[in-house]
Formats: structure tokens, C-alpha cells, sequence
């Protein structure tokens, strides 16, 4: 007979509860996102990506001069050393950018002062470096791929200011940096998804935050996971090309039996919390840049949707418009979603390394029945 687990299998492990945490809250029914029980809505209108951090790592708001003092930490790691932008320098420039990402943050490894050493001190320092770093690394293979040189931090900024500065050579409006720090806000945590997931299984082997990261990094990469966005601006780009309507193009999609991405979510069963602000979001930066095409488009194709489909949007779609609104290249959406993560990554694995179990689940077997007895090679 073939073994038996006591619990039926799930496909995908939805509705599993695999761990506790007290990091983030969800409630897909009511449409909630909360970090440390604070949610995302007040978050996004009254706080800082660098706020948002503190409040993910030490389980707190800060007061003034904590965060200023974290702030500082942030803007003191604002360097990357030149080993690492030599690799940058021999990457092909052809290379997509989520795996110069993942490369360059397992290399950032070898020059990290807390490299071997694990406590829970160590990992938040860890924490601050990587994020900071992250967005550096970004930013600068984004420059070095278009032949452009790379841009000197400045210190004397925010992070979500210093890093378009560092990837559009210019600093940003004032819209376009509270622009970028709400969608990091928004973006920085969201429970066991696939790549915090991978992030906990590779922690709790007692392996270091590095390896972790780059965990989620690889995780992150696929289409199902942190893509999707990059799919709904390769649709807006289309329409935009073939100046087609919206509604008949997507019309034309479902009727073809294709996917419309940035739609739909596992969790949420209401309208996803970020979708709300990234709508906003867009709307506002298309006008004040001059290109309220994207969102107009996105508007149309969301009404469709909704009505045809009974399909809310999800983070993704709206976020597709406003990255490329801000100067951000289609295949950095993913990439720019990791320069926020980082934070909520960082966040779960100093959870899990604080009280860690190995992360080790069972599989329903489904083969042939035990036992399934060996045959000679001379006999089959």
C-alpha cells in the first residue's frame, strides 16, 4: 500500500498555515493588509519607506531619533565595493536584471563585515546593508548596461530619492520621490508569499541572511510570483504601439482563452489594498508627467475586467503604470520590487533565526505501491 500523511495534501499549500509570525497581518476577506498590526492605508499616507523598515525590523514605530538614526545607517551603507562594481562592469549587458541582482547580492556576502557571524545584531545590520545595497545594485547595472557611468550616492537624501537619482542621473520631483517611497511602502511585506517563503526554508537550515536573500531573489523572479507587472506593461505597450482600444484588446485576449495579468489573488477576495494606492498613484504621476495614457488605458482595462471577469486588480497592475511613469524600464519592475522586499525579507529571516525549527514538510506519496520490488536488468 502506498504510506498515508494524516493530513490530505494541498496543492500549492494553499489555506496551509506553515508558520507563526508577528510581522504581518492579512485578512483577504475584509481586503486588509497590516504591517505589526498597523495597516498599509495609514501607512502609505502618513509614513517613509525608511519608518516602514524600523517598523518591520524592531517591531515598533521609532520615535525622532530613532529614526534618524536609521535613516543615517541607510545612507552610511549607500557603497558597494569595487569588486562588485567590477563584476557589474563584466556582466553582459544582455543579462536580464533580476540575475545580476541575485548574483551580485550571494557576492555581496564576501564583503560583509558580519559575514560569519549570525546573531540577531549581526543580521539586522545585515539587514540595513542589503537594503541599501540593493538598491544600488540595481540602479548601477541599469546605468552600466546603457553605456552610461554610475551615479555617486548622495547621502543627504532619502533612499527612495537616492535611488532614482542614482538610476535617472537626475533628482526626482517631489511627486516622483513620494511617488516611489509609497509603492516601497506598500510592497515591503506580504506574509508567506513564495519568495519570504524560500526565505525562511533557507534561514531555518541555519544558513546565513545572504543565502536567504538570494532565496527570494530566485524565487522572485518568476512570472507567477514578482513578473506579473512586467506582463501588464508588455500589454499597455502593445495597445499603445498598435493604437488599439483597450477593451477590444483585452476583449480579444479573454476571448482567446489568455491570461489578462494583474488580476486576481490568492489571498485577497476583495480589492487588494495596494491596488487602491497604485491607482492613485498612477493617475497623478501620468498627469504631472505629461503621459496619462498608461493609466487611461489601465483604467479601461480594469473596468472591463471587472465587469466581465468579476476580477478585482491586484498589486501588479496598476504598479506596471507607475514604474514606467517614474523612468523604471520594463524589465526592472521585478528588480525595483526586490528594492522594496528586501525590507520584509530581512525582517522574516531575522523571525525565523530568532526561534528557529528546520522547515522540514512531508509529501503525499502517489507512486507505485511499496513494495515495488527491484527487477534484474537481464529480466525486463
Amino acid at each position: 500500500m502506498s504510506s498515508v500523511i494524516s493530513t490530505p495534501a494541498t496543492k500549492g499549500l494553499e489555506g496551509i498555515v506553515a508558520t507563526t509570525s508577528k510581522i504581518c497581518y492579512i485578512d483577504g476577506d475584509r481586503g486588509v493588509l497590516a504591517y505589526r498590526g498597523i495597516d498599509v492605508h495609514e501607512l502609505a499616507e502618513h509614513s517613509t519607506f525608511e519608518e516602514t523598515c524600523y517598523l518591520l525590523w524592531f517591531g515598533r514605530l521609532p520615535n525622532r531619533s530613532e529614526l534618524n538614526g536609521l535613516r543615517s545607517r541607510l545612507a552610511k551603507e549607500r557603497h558597494l565595493d569595487p569588486a562588485i562594481i567590477r563584476f557589474l562592469l563584466d556582466t553582459p549587458r544582455t543579462a536580464l536584471p533580476m540575475d545580476v541582482l541575485r548574483t551580485a547580492v550571494s557576492a555581496l556576502a564576501f564583503y560583509d563585515a558580519d559575514e560569519k557571524n549570525n546573531d540577531h545584531e549581526a543580521n539586522v545590520r545585515k539587514a540595513i546593508r542589503l537594503t541599501s545595497q540593493i538598491a544600488m545594485v540595481v540602479a548601477a547595472y541599469d546605468r552600466i548596461r546603457k553605456g552610461k557611468p554610475v551615479v555617486e550616492a548622495d547621502r543627504s537624501i532619502s533612499h527612495s530619492a537616492n535611488f532614482l537619482l542614482q538610476l535617472n542621473g537626475a533628482k526626482p520631483s517631489a511627486t516622483a520621490e513620494r511617488a516611489l517611497d509609497i509603492a516601497l511602502i506598500l510592497h515591503a511585506d506580504h506574509e508567506l508569499n513564495a519568495s519570504t517563503f524560500a526565505a525562511r526554508v533557507t534561514a531555518a537550515t541555519l544558513s546565513d541572511m545572504h543565502s536567504a536573500i538570494t532565496s527570494a531573489i530566485g524565487a522572485l523572479k518568476g512570472p507567477l510570483h514578482g513578473g506579473a507587472n512586467e506582463a501588464v506593461f508588455r500589454i499597455l505597450e502593445a495597445i499603445e504601439r498598435e493604437k488599439a482600444d483597450p477593451v477590444e484588446y483585452v476583449r480579444k485576449m479573454l476571448a482567446e482563452k489568455k491570461k489578462v495579468p494583474g488580476f486576481g489573488h490568492r489571498v485577497y477576495h476583495t480589492e487588494d489594498p495596494r491596488a487602491t494606492h497604485l491607482r492613485v498613484m498612477s493617475r497623478d504621476l501620468g498627469h504631472s508627467s505629461g503621459q496619462p495614457q498608461w493609466y487611461d488605458m489601465s483604467e479601461k482595462i480594469e473596468q472591463f475586467v471587472r465587469a466581465e471577469k468579476k476580477l478585482n486588480a491586484n498589486v501588479d497592475f496598476y504598479s506596471a503604470s507607475t514604474y514606467h511613469t517614474l523612468g523604471i524600464d520594463e524589465d526592472l519592475f521585478t528588480p525595483v520590487f526586490a528594492v522594496s522586499r528586501i525590507s520584509g525579507w530581512a525582517a522574516h529571516v531575522i523571525e525565523q533565526l530568532d526561534d528557529n525549527r528546520l522547515i522540514r514538510p512531508r509529501a503525499e506519496y502517489l507512486g507505485p505501491d511499496y513494495p515495488n520490488r527491484y527487477v534484474p536488468i537481464e529480466k525486463r
